[in-house]
């Protein structure tokens, strides 16, 4: 018998002999009452006086209640009308995207997904053909009160089988959305009906789960709200809603490339890109709150916005106690987890806000170059011009000025600059994953109210010889 076949029957051994004594482990620790003690300890499991869930020999679902952090403000168990907007809870702000309408059927609020080819655009000048649900990318915001008996037809317009997992959320196996573990597919032409009751609230997404690779690169996600019956804290005055994403798109091309593994070079807030995103407008001193999912393919996101400090105040878990939460201008967003922040919009301004990975804040042409930081390009242009007219290095001083002077080059089919737009002082190097959150004093709507001029004093510009004179500044 050779070494690895030893090495191979002596480790299934000791396999099977543990998975023997921890079958044998388990069905002693199941005679044991949960709620009993456990190296001297007391083991309070569920709700309080709330027995755990078991199944019956009827096999009718029961209620989870071994966990007393499930977000809940009343008891799930109970029966409660369908959540009205504005009475019940104030409705998100969806920047770039919409909420899903529904109707209420003998008590039961109904929506309608339809999974769909939709020809998108990022920003102008960049459009892909990719994957949605009801004519857009990303999907509709689903947005309910807990409580709430939900049911959701799903159909499947897509030339392939497809799911819908409902991230986070707490709910009948059956109903959960796993292509072959939980059900079977939904076959192209078919239309699936989910069904089950919202038992927590929270911030949570949906997405394929079906091919989740191909799929959810293509764009089949989206957020799903559910909102506390009973909220605990003060509701805000603007409620706003982002979903991180990241796509491969090449130059001259229209469908995202689903099989790669890194170097993204579309990243995304709400399927846009900056100049493409919508600014997050609010009045000074309104209550903000920020739901930001992730649901990009490989990378975290680290949520950076200027001018505020903020608290973090659910995961995707549930609410965190308020002697836990604490101060933060930045919020890792890892792959799966949505985050709450909150604070008061007391200072008015144009703010950043933005993933801090710096290469996420780039469009699509500036990923990939060769390194000519630093490179002497005098004669070069000149030289390489005689053979292809109009040409101009790239990058020597780096990208922060490529997007601005790209406008006026001759681009690829299909394709948008480096980076950024005009702003009020000059050009804004920026673009990806970025947006801003705009606060202003005295103005009666949300629309986009231009940029913010800021009072006398305020603004930073270049300092006068009687400055540098005066605190004895050498240049």
């Amino acid at each position: 018998m050779d070494r690895s076949r030893r090495h191979f029957l002596t480790t299934s051994g000791i396999a099977v002999a543990s998975a023997t004594l921890a079958s044998k482990d388990l069905l002693a620790q199941e005679k044991h009452d949960m709620r009993g003690s456990h190296s001297g300890h007391k083991m309070e499991m569920g709700q309080k006086n709330k027995p755990l869930a078991k199944v019956t020999g009827s096999g009718k679902y029961n209620t989870p209640m071994g966990n007393e952090f499930y977000a809940r403000s009343v008891d799930p168990d109970e029966t409660y009308n369908p959540g009205e907007p504005i009475k019940d809870y104030t409705p998100v702000v969806v920047p770039n995207g919409s909420t899903l309408p529904f109707k209420i059927v003998d008590g039961i609020k109904v929506f309608h997904l339809i999974a769909e080819e939709v020809f998108h655009e990022f920003a102008p000048g960049l459009k892909s053909h990719c994957w949605g649900y009801n004519g857009q990318v990303h999907g509709p915001v689903i947005e309910a009160v807990e409580g709430d008996n939900i049911r959701i037809y799903v159909t499947n317009k897509l030339e392939v089988p497809t799911t819908v997992h409902w991230h986070g959320l707490i709910l009948p196996m059956g109903m959960d959305g796993v292509a072959g573990l939980t059900q079977r597919t939904i076959k192209p032409g078919e239309t699936f009906k989910y069904e089950y009751k919202l038992i927590q609230h929270g911030t949570f997404m949906y997405h394929s789960h079906k091919d989740a690779m191909t799929q959810e690169g293509m764009g089949l996600m989206g957020m799903f709200i559910v909102h506390p019956r009973k909220p605990k804290r003060e509701r805000p005055d603007r409620d706003f809603v982002l979903l991180m994403s990241e796509w491969d798109i090449k130059p001259g091309t229209y469908r995202p490339d689903t099989s790669v593994a890194s170097g993204y070079n579309t990243l995304t807030l709400n399927a846009k890109v900056f100049p493409g995103t919508e600014a997050l407008v609010c009045k000074l001193n309104e209550k903000i709150r920020i739901r930001v999912g992730n649901l990009s393919a490989m990378d975290h996101h680290p949520f950076h916005l200027h001018g505020y400090a903020f608290k973090v105040t659910e995961t995707d878990g549930g609410e965190i106690p308020e002697s836990g939460q604490w101060p933060e201008v930045t919020v890792l967003v890892s792959v799966g987890q949505t985050r709450n922040i909150e604070f008061v919009a007391d200072n008015p301004g144009d703010w950043a806000l933005h993933c801090h990975m710096t290469h996420h804040t780039m469009n699509q042409m500036g990923h990939g170059l060769p390194n000519m930081v630093g490179i002497k390009t005098t004669g070069l242009d000149q030289k390489v011009g005689d053979l292809l007219p109009g040409y101009m290095t790239m990058g020597a001083n780096g990208m922060g000025d490529m997007g601005k002077h790209a406008q006026h080059m001759d681009m690829p089919e299909n394709s948008i600059p480096m980076v950024g737009t005009e702003g009020l002082h000059d050009y804004i190097g920026m673009g990806g994953m970025f947006t801003v959150f705009k606060v202003r004093e005295n103005i009666e709507n949300y629309d986009d109210p231009g940029w913010y001029k800021p009072p006398n004093g305020t603004l930073v510009g270049p300092a006068t010889k009687e400055d540098l004179n005066r605190d004895g500044i050498k240049t």
